[in-house]
């Protein structure tokens, strides 16, 4: 209508340049919309003559600088509204057909202008921009074009010009100097030349805004063919796999539009390499052309396919890729076709996906991929593998178990690791395998791994054959990931990762390439108490590992011709020994002490020396060993040993560095070996140094008493002598008792000294630094003399006089003795912080800790010590008092003391609460409070954590504590049961707190140290006192947290290697796994014995609670589903009840019974109901006279059975092991025939089902008794059941029955046979497909020692026939189904694709143009068809109809408002259409006018509706102009429309509803039209 109505304008005649010049003033948005449209049309016009030319361009400068110009300033930004935006889109246009108009002169004058603006930085950027714009295509000089192109790259490589400034350019400048040839080059050279580019996502921008100049749609070549530049590609891979996914689409729409452009021209071109061995990045060839087709479209679909970040879409795709490696690699040559990094886009993409699942299928198929294709090497491959992949191998998520996998099983990425690990490196050529692993360790290093991954790339990298190619620097790198491996707390996966660190180091190390001295440096890496230690596979490993390579170190210790017979790990030894017992002559007394870094290498390396040389000798065949190597070793140890009590005058540093590796030596332990002289190693090492110990004990005490230890550093040392007294004393006990006199002097001599030095000090009122050095000396020696009293009773050392006198010392000393910190002059001279390991008041904490640890012994060991040493008071006044006195000073204790200090004061609290809790019960409660605060704020301390929770646990739950809480039971009794359920709330988020509180308790309730009868009884009360710690641990353990069901699975995975792994053997079972709390509280209740009335009593409380539980869970509105919380909570309480039942009286289970029935009527899944049915069926098989009872539960109405009838139909289908004990049993059985009979005709089928089950076998028990009175029924019954065995067809009917006879339940199970710990914890949880982490296998209860079950127990172990079975596919409840992706990488024959049109698509399109001009510029649409819909006024079809025109391309929707488009209701179904689809507003009144005008352009205005003469849909041929009109949606077309329509035409009904949708009929015509016109040009082609 508007050009109409500017061409009658023009027509009138005129000057031109007038009529533009009475446009602008004054300047509306809709003058300068018109003046746009006069200005498109003069542009447009033909030739004219040379003065109106002339004035033409005179008029059209002036219009440009001093109208639009001004304008684009005005409209610069969105803040003025919508006016001011349509002021701007109406002066770029002007501006654009007035340059049109005057050619370069105006062109180069704009361009000047705005680029000045631009460089003067002014608020203008904008307006500046789009004259550029407009001028660009008609510029002509070099020098401006070349500055125009700068500015345009300036400004898309700025970051700080932000996103808006970069599209704008490559919206619209970019783009208009693509149109310039002379400009195409700089732009493509400042792009893509020898330059630095900019990053990927503002270059993609710049070249998706080039594409129709770099790769033209149309005929013609490009001046700059991006197709044969190489870092353009690079440039799209790179775009590819970023994180932005609008970066991502812009390189998918230049390869699709390179892709297309090359297969359409199907010419040969190659990419020239990007390196010299580099293949091409992109070529094309004619005789190819149908195979590269292919190959780019599915590659094309495989990364659309993975925008959809939907795993059920995407995982269909993935088989592609193995046709895409089919087609990228040359069978005869064994080459790649296509370069190789576009493989690796795809994977990179899957890698850093949001979905881990899609991540993990990704990394899965690329290491199968690689194992099983064999692909060709390429350099890329290694970058990628120690980039992407590993990067993606970091997330622990990804290891853990497929649903189908057993616990304990590797997961299927460890294993894929491992086989891709080991093919890659082994294809890989000699010279790069050494590059490509000291890389890979070294990125293993760089970045904060967690538990899991660093732990399976460990094993993966272990498992390579044997392969010498790393060296020094691949062992430095070894070393560096040991060091990340500490970071965990997961013990055993850090020693298992630091095992295969050390098998990977022995596999592929060069030993050529290493010393010995760099091999002990990397094993003393390794921490004895995880990995490394000795009589482990592991050890012995790496003594054979030496023992082939001994000669082969590189820089060894050059052996003479006297060394000949001598290995180089026995120099080397050798040598090591005697240099680091060597010491400076010029050495000062008041050293600090060595670190023990060299101790632990020389003792490490001796003791592996050792071994290696008893193997050596062991293969060799001799018998009789003489250890000459050894004792070499240890000789220059002994002699400075054997000098120590004698010369005073030994180097204090050379009596630290023995006295160190005499400790180390002492400390080691064999782990296969119980008796020492086992050992032969360790044997002739212990007794060569039982010899020195005399002068090593005399020098001691020496050090000890004798005021030489006089500063800080000092006690360094101190701790040194005080760890070696107990190591010599057992030393001593074990080697030589002759030796024991010379010890028990020894001890009363320390004690003496000890006490005596103490006192003297105490005299001393000002203490120097030296005497509070002396006192801290003093009280660390008697603190070692009591734990050495504790730990050894056999040494006897408790009969010294000496001991007398430190019970006397320790009972009536002062505690919570602090010391004053030293003045500044005596630090400075005496106090080291640098050097020294302790702070001041880490020396004053350990002083009052040894304080406690004295009394502690006093305390266990002489309890009534306080009447013995005063006379005149009563022996119990004075107890009391001084236990009160004790008791105050060990809460002042708890609050000075650090964490990690505190546990002698717990012990101490432990023995005197008892005596003060009903006295003083509120002092107790404090200590019970503070004690509890202590734990409480330790929870996220791993260190420290256990070993004072242990200490807490003994405390509160000691048998005399709790005994004497129970006993009053007032607040301290309650405060314990809180105290209880505080302990059970923190085990919920740190596992393995209830592990240690539940396993204290059973071992102390039925297993008490003491040989007192009634105190075994005392014991024994408490637990019915706190009976709720046994009940909670039955039924204890939460739905595990994902990331912590991986913890313990891969703990599991470890633990079933078993010796293989080092760490199973050397670190310490902690026992934290939640299935021990049940194991404990289970195997507690089987050592109960039913005919204790104690035991007795309790066990009947106990199933009480628990059926309590069961009510309580069912009654509560948590959903209970299939391994629900609920649902295990439930099974737990039933499998508890099932081991109590064989201990229950029938006076007992009686009782009970009616629960159990009650609990049988409830909706419970299937293994709940499968442990309800065993315990009736096992209670009326030792009872049956309980049957009356359980005929009773038929009795209900049938809305309370239809639920629960089955339960007790499958009680009845073992009716054989019930009436075994019974005597007459046809009365008991005609009952159950007729019960059972009648639900043989109910109208579930699934009844009827269970009820014949259970009449086949009653049924054969009545047989073989010949019951008389049941021959009239037998027709019928046997004829029913062959019908049932015979039934034919192939409906569910008869597989549901042969599935409910095969089902584990009815066809296998016995009730008494089975009955065993393995089956109700194990066996029938797995049948009944209960969650994996549910099932107890019965390993782990006999891993679990802490509990011995009686010797008598024999029901261990289910039988063979039911533990063989796997999970049936019949079960009592429905589970739900749980589909298996059975096809896994088969290809699909058909997947999802969206459609996406590319090629009608510019992914920078410029957004804020008006939507005809950019549905126009997309060029997209070649249909004439207009479809009206003036009439509709509803949104959401107008919404719906927006979306159908634009999909199938429409010329335009004209609606009577443009305000329907702001609706939410049509944008909602519209989905962005309304943007690439040109809107006209035609208001209904104004369509008469419209039909009119198009009428006259050509178009056959059609109707849609039902008339007369209207045409029948599938007749009607449209033409290709062609008007759609659609009618109201209560109305239709008005009468008055039709009159102005060429034709209507209906849509045929079969139905009877008169009309459709308007919606829906408009889209049957838009399709009819389209399908008709596609098939017109299919057959014009």
């Amino acid at each position: 209508m508007e050009v109409v109505l500017a061409d009658a304008l023009l027509a009138r005649g005129g000057d031109p340049g007038e009529l533009l010049r009475a446009v602008c003033a004054p300047l509306s948005a809709d003058r300068a919309e018109a003046l746009r449209l006069l200005l498109q049309r003069l542009a447009a016009g033909g030739p004219r003559g040379e003065a109106e030319s002339e004035a033409l361009r005179r008029a059209a400068w002036e219009v440009a600088l001093e109208r639009c110009r001004p304008l684009l300033r005005l409209g610069d930004g969105a803040a003025g509204g919508a006016e001011r935006l349509r002021l701007g889109r109406a002066a770029r246009g002007a501006l654009r057909h007035c340059v049109q108009l005057c050619g370069a002169p105006l062109a180069a004058r704009l361009a000047r202008d705005a680029l000045a603006e631009l460089a003067g930085g002014g608020p203008g950027a904008e307006a500046a921009v789009e004259a550029l714009a407009a001028a660009a295509p008609r510029l002509e000089e070099p020098a401006l074009v070349a500055r125009c192109a700068a500015v345009a790259l300036a400004l898309v490589r700025e970051e700080s010009e932000g996103e808006a400034a970069a599209a704008l350019v490559a919206g619209r400048l970019l783009p208009a100097l693509g149109g310039n040839g002379l400009a195409l080059g700089r732009v493509w050279d400042g792009l893509l030349g020898g330059g630095p580019a900019p990053r990927a996502g503002r270059a993609l921008l710049a070249l998706s805004a080039l594409a129709d100049a770099l790769l033209p749609r149309g005929p013609g070549a490009a001046a700059a063919d991006a197709r044969l530049c190489p870092r353009f590609w690079r440039l799209v891979q790179e775009g590819l796999t970023e994180r932005d996914g609008l970066c991502r689409k812009r390189a998918r729409y230049l390869l699709k539009r390179a892709v297309d452009l090359s297969g359409g021209q199907a010419a040969c071109l190659r990419c020239p390499p990007d390196g010299r061995h580099e293949s091409s990045l992109f070529w094309w060839s004619a005789e190819e052309n149908e195979k590269l087709l292919q190959f780019w479209e599915t590659y094309i679909l495989i990364m659309e396919t993975l925008e959809e970040n939907q795993i059920h879409v995407i995982k269909p795709v993935l088989p592609k890729l193995n046709s895409l490696y089919e087609l990228a690699i040359s069978g005869k040559e064994g080459c790649w076709l296509f370069h190789p990094s576009w493989h690796m886009c795809i994977y990179k993409r899957m890698f850093e996906s949001e979905n881990k699942t899609l991540t993990k299928e990704g990394v899965l198929h690329f290491l199968e991929l690689y194992e099983t294709k064999h692909l060709p090497n390429s350099l890329g491959f290694s970058e990628f593998v120690i980039g992407p992949l590993m990067d993606a191998l970091s997330e622990s998520s990804l290891y853990s178990r497929t649903p189908g996998q057993l616990m304990g099983a590797c997961p299927p990425l460890g294993m894929r690791l491992q086989k891709f690990l080991t093919t890659y490196v082994m294809l890989l050529p000699e010279e790069e395998k050494g590059g490509f692993l000291l890389k890979f360790i070294q990125k293993m290093t760089n970045r904060h791994w967690c538990a899991v991954p660093i732990l399976f790339l460990s094993m993966a990298l272990a498992y390579i054959p044997t392969c010498k190619v790393l060296g020094t620097d691949g062992l430095h790198a070894l070393r560096d990931v040991l060091q990340c491996t500490m970071i965990t707390h997961q013990i055993l996966l850090r020693g298992a990762a630091q095992c295969y660190l050390l098998q990977t180091a022995m596999h592929l190390t060069d030993v050529e390439r290493v010393s010995l001295p760099e091999v002990a440096s990397f094993l003393l890496s390794l921490r004895p108490e995880e990995s490394l230690r000795r009589d482990t596979v592991l050890w012995m490993e790496l003594c054979s590992w030496l023992q082939v390579n001994d000669r082969c170190f590189g820089k060894s210790v050059c052996s003479d011709f006297e060394h000949q017979e001598i290995s180089s790990l026995c120099l080397y030894v050798r040598g090591l020994v005697g240099e680091y017992l060597k010491t400076p002559a010029s050495e000062g007394e008041n050293c600090f002490m060595p670190d023990w870094f060299e101790a632990k290498l020389v003792a490490t390396m001796l003791l592996l020396a050792a071994d290696v040389e008893q193997m050596r000798n062991k293969s060799s065949g001799k018998s009789n060993i003489k250890w000459i190597e050894l004792e070499a070793f240890l000789n220059p140890l002994l002699d400075v040993l054997m000098k120590l009590g004698s010369n005073a005058y030994i180097p204090t540093l050379k009596t630290d560095k023995s006295l160190q590796l005499l400790l180390k030596l002492l400390q080691t332990r064999s782990l296969k070996c119980s008796n020492t002289q086992d050992d032969e190693v360790l044997f002739f090492i212990r007794r060569s140094l039982v010899t020195p110990m005399e002068s090593v004990l005399e020098f001691i005490l020496r050090r000890l008493t004798t005021n030489e230890l006089s500063t800080v550093g000092d006690l360094d040392r101190c701790d040194l002598y005080l760890a070696l007294i107990p190591e010599i004393v057992n030393l001593c006990l074990q080697l030589s008792s002759k030796k024991l006199p010379t010890v028990r002097n020894f001890i009363s001599s320390l004690i003496n000294a000890s006490i005596r030095n103490f006192r003297e000090t105490n005299s001393t009122e000002e203490l120097k630094l030296k005497e509070q050095v002396k006192k801290v000396t003093s009280i660390a020696s008697l603190t070692v003399v009591c734990e050495l009293m504790d730990r050894k009773p056999e040494a006897h050392l408790e009969d010294l006089p000496s001991v007398d006198a430190l019970k006397r010392f320790t009972a009536f000393s002062q505690f919570n003795e602090v010391l004053k910190k030293p003045s500044y002059i005596e630090e400075k001279s005496g106090l080291c912080e640098e050097t020294s390991s302790q702070g001041w008041g880490r020396i004053v904490a350990r002083y009052v800790r040894d304080q406690w640890i004295c009394l502690r012994f006093v305390l266990n060991k002489f309890p009534t010590l306080a009447q013995e040493y005063e006379e005149g008071t009563s022996e119990l006044s004075l107890t009391a008092k001084r236990s009160r006195e004790i008791l105050e000073s060990a809460l002042e204790a708890l609050t000075i003391l650090p964490s990690d200090q505190v546990l002698p004061v717990f012990d101490c609290m432990r023995v005197l609460v008892p005596k003060l809790l009903n006295s003083l019960e509120c002092l107790c409660i404090e200590a019970f409070d503070l004690a509890w605060k202590i734990i409480s704020s330790l929870s996220n301390t791993q260190l420290i954590f256990w070993s004072n929770l242990k200490a807490f646990v003994r405390f509160i739950f000691d048998n005399e504590v709790l005994a004497a809480a129970a006993s009053a039971k007032g607040q301290a009794y309650a405060k314990i049961k809180e105290i209880i359920l505080k302990l059970i709330d923190m085990s919920t988020t740190k596992t393995g707190v209830f592990n240690v509180v539940l396993s204290h308790c059973c071992q102390s309730w039925i297993l008490p140290t003491f040989d007192n009868r009634s105190a075994v009884r005392n014991a024994f009360l408490n637990a019915g006192n706190y009976c709720e710690l046994i009940t909670e641990g039955c039924v204890f353990g939460t739905v595990f947290r994902r990331d912590q069901r991986l913890i313990q699975d891969v703990h599991a995975f470890i633990e079933n290697l078993g010796e293989k792994c080092a760490a199973n053997v050397v670190t310490e079972s902690t026992n934290r796994d939640d299935h021990y709390v049940r194991i404990c509280a289970i195997k507690f209740l089987c050592l109960l014995d039913g005919s204790n009335i104690l035991h007795k009593s309790f066990m009947e409380d106990i199933v009480i609670k628990l059926l309590e539980k069961d009510e309580l869970v069912s009654r509560s509105r948590t959903r209970y589903y299939a391994n629900s919380l609920q649902h295990r909570i439930k099974n737990r309480v039933w499998q508890t009840l099932l081991v109590l039942l064989p201990k229950l009286d029938q006076k007992f289970l009686c009782g009970i019974l009616d629960k159990v029935f009650q609990a049988g009527f409830g909706n419970n899944q299937a293994s709940v109901k499968y442990f309800i049915e065993w315990i009736v069926i096992l209670s009326l098989h030792k009872y049956p006279q309980f049957l009356n009872k359980f005929w009773d539960c038929f009795c209900y109405d049938e809305e309370k059975l239809k639920t629960s009838i089955c339960t007790f139909l499958s009680v009845l289908s073992h009716f054989d092991t019930i009436l075994q004990n019974t005597s007459e049993k046809k009365p008991i059985l005609k009952k159950a025939l007729l019960v059972v009979l009648q639900w043989c005709f109910n109208h579930n089928f699934s009844v009827r089902l269970y009820a014949l089950v259970a009449l086949k076998k009653i049924w054969a028990m009545c047989r073989m008794l010949d019951v008389e009175e049941f021959e009239a029924l037998t027709p019928v019954i046997e004829s029913s059941l062959q019908q049932v065995e015979n039934m034919h067809g192939t409906g569910n009917a008869r597989r549901n029955w042969q599935r409910i006879q095969d089902h584990f339940f009815f066809a296998t199970f016995h009730p008494l046979e089975d009955y065993s710990l393995e089956t109700i914890f194990y066996t029938l949880p797995r049948l009944s497909e209960v969650a994996e982490d549910e099932w107890i296998s019965l390993c782990k209860f006999e891993r679990f020692t802490d509990i011995p079950l009686p010797p008598a127990f024999q029901w261990y172990r289910s039988r063979a026939e039911l533990l063989d079975l796997k999970p049936s596919d019949w079960s009592q409840q429905d589970t739900g189904s749980s589909s298996v992706d059975a096809d896994g990488q088969t290809e699909w024959t058909d997947v999802q694709k969206k459609i996406i049109p590319w090629k009608h698509s510019t992914p920078s399109s410029d957004l804020e143009m008006v939507l005809q001009d950019r549905a126009a510029k997309l060029g997209k649409s070649n249909s004439r068809l207009i479809v009206v819909a003036s009439l509709i006024d509803k949104p959401t079809n107008l919404g719906g109809l927006c979306r159908t025109s634009e999909i199938f391309g429409a010329s335009a929707l004209v609606v009577g408002s443009l305000h329907y488009v702001q609706d939410k209701q049509f944008q909602h179904l519209s989905v962005s259409a309304e943007q690439w689809l040109p809107l006209v507003e035609v208001k209904p009144s104004q369509l008469v006018d419209y039909l009119q005008q198009k009428k006259t352009e050509g178009y056959t205005a059609i109707g849609v509706e039902q008339t007369a003469k209207s045409y029948d849909l599938t007749e009607y041929c449209f033409p290709e102009k062609s008007l759609l009109l659609l009618g109201n949606e209560h109305e239709g077309i008005p009468a008055n429309l039709i009159h102005h329509l060429d034709v209507c035409v209906e849509i045929p009904q079969q139905g009877i509803i008169r009309s459709l949708n308007v919606h829906v009929s408009g889209a049957l015509l838009i399709w009819e039209y389209t399908r008709q016109q596609v098939i017109k040009h299919k057959q014009q082609k």
